[in-house]
């Protein structure tokens, strides 16, 4: 099925009142406009003016008029009262008013090429096989919308080339020939749909996307941050360095949007500890730090900090993390089980039972038993050389 097959046609029949939007305007600046001569059977090609960086839609009009006439108003003119065209059919029937209100009785068809090979093709031999759009029926006037999506506005555009050739046998004919761009704010700072998937990959590849349940709710805001912040130029002149800062500050502000910021914490959190448990020690400790020092308050941060310490037998960093932990922070059960391991190691075994016994029925946001996490938590201890005299006393308590 041709492409030309679903442009949309406005028509006059259609009286609808669009509210502006921001999305984009009207280039009434930077329009081709052309008036010439056509002889009777004659081919000629026109160049569009250089479309900008943004066309996502554009409208034309065409129009054959006898000898004499004159337009009544110019496609500019019309379009300073038209809305935003971007849309569905709505959009195309928001561009009220397009065809000419004038014509004569001359015809001609035409085909619009996406490139000047396609279009010397067709004047020499005639052939439109790849032109992006063809009106084979002579017309006197013609006005279109070439809506986003379509092949002759597909990205990148830079030109197009409109084919003409007259209907008359005997008589020149005189067409006006009109182009106005529309420029969409987003695809004029870079952002293509192309851009848009690669920022989308990129969401996509986070290592926090897999833990998320709002996924498509995280990728598409993760797209807008990144396209708020800069252009598609500058985006690609960052380095992996600022790219990765680029991306983790665009992650966060998705994540909060999305009520899922906790669940990046979690992920760091598995990563570190992964990390730690492999003998990385100083990595996986590190990469905690520099989340919390980052300004990170999420509870499984400096629960997953203290056990690092700990396991490493680090007893005063962990007792000194405990104490910096925020208050909201230490009503996460998970922070309460890290204050009742520090009890343990600090000379306060009593703090560490009262704690221990205190929330052995209940179970943590992975919905693992209370009593288990102690259990695998004591084990590693005991592997990490830590002494175990009251080992014993706690796994009783747990009974």
């Amino acid at each position: 099925m041709k492409r030309n097959a679903v442009l949309w046609i406005t028509t006059l029949s259609l009286f609808v009142t669009y509210a502006q939007t921001k999305k984009g305007y009207w280039d009434t600046m930077r329009t081709t406009t052309e008036t010439f001569d056509l002889r009777a059977g004659e081919k000629k090609v026109i160049k569009t003016n250089p479309l900008p960086e943004g066309t996502t839609e554009l409208v034309y009009r065409i129009t054959l008029l006898d000898d004499n006439q004159k337009m009544s108003s110019s496609l500019v003119a019309v379009l300073k009262a038209i809305p935003d065209p971007t849309g569905i059919a709505q959009g195309a029937a928001g561009a009220v008013f397009l065809a000419s209100t004038i014509s004569g009785k001359d015809k001609a068809t035409f085909s619009i090429f996406t490139n000047e090979n396609d279009a010397n093709t067709y004047l020499t031999s005639d052939q439109s096989a790849n032109a992006c759009y063809v009106q084979n029926t002579p017309v006197n006037k013609e006005a279109r919308l070439l809506a986003a999506g379509q092949l002759c506005v597909a990205e990148p555009r830079t030109n197009l080339w409109f084919g003409f050739k007259s209907d008359n046998w005997l008589m020149q004919q005189k067409v006006v020939f009109e182009v106005v761009p529309w420029i969409d704010n987003e695809a004029s700072r870079g952002w293509t749909e192309s851009a848009r998937k690669e920022l989308s990959n990129w969401a996509k590849k986070r290592e926090v996307y897999a833990f998320l349940v709002q996924k498509e709710d995280f990728q598409v805001t993760f797209v807008k941050q990144v396209m708020a912040k800069t252009t598609y130029f500058n985006y690609k002149k960052l380095d992996a360095a600022e790219r990765n800062q680029l991306g983790i500050l665009c992650e966060k502000e998705a994540l909060h949007r999305t009520g899922e910021l906790e669940k990046r914490s979690e992920q760091i959190a598995s990563t570190a500890f992964t990390l730690f448990n492999k003998g990385k020690t100083e990595e996986g400790i590190g990469k905690l730090q520099a989340e919390i020092h980052s300004g990170t308050k999420d509870a499984v941060l400096y629960a997953t900090l203290i056990q690092c310490y700990l396991q490493s037998r680090q007893i005063t960093k962990a007792a000194t993390c405990l104490k910096e932990t925020p208050q909201n922070a230490m009503e996460d059960l998970r922070m309460k089980l890290a204050e009742a391991h520090v009890y343990l190691f600090t000379d306060n075994e009593s703090e560490a039972k009262a704690l221990y016994k205190k929330y052995a029925s209940q179970n943590f946001p992975n919905g693992k038993p209370w009593k288990e996490q102690v259990l695998i938590d004591l084990n590693a201890f005991e592997r990490s050389g830590l002494p175990t005299n009251q080992f014993a006393k706690i796994k009783r308590l747990l009974e």
